[in-house]
């Protein structure tokens, strides 16, 4: 279980980003993960991307590409 979102844990989620050609400046990630996570577009056109607390952050990371192309 995730317990705080380390500088490993965004600089994975920043490989998906470039991936995605999405600006590490258009993401907000807070520092605290929850159960369950979320990724959601925020009314600036940012997108906020809540780590999952409970699921293994190699399988979240999966979703969260899937999650983000379908938000684009």
């Amino acid at each position: 279980m995730l317990k705080v979102v380390t500088l490993a844990e965004i600089e994975r989620i920043f490989e998906v980003l470039e991936r995605l050609d999405i600006s590490r400046e258009a993401v907000v990630i807070p520092l605290r993960p929850a159960a369950p996570g979320a990724v959601r577009r925020l009314a600036g056109g940012k997108f906020e991307i809540v780590v999952d607390s409970e699921i293994p952050f190699d399988q979240w990371l999966a979703v969260l590409e899937k999650q983000l192309q379908s938000l684009q």
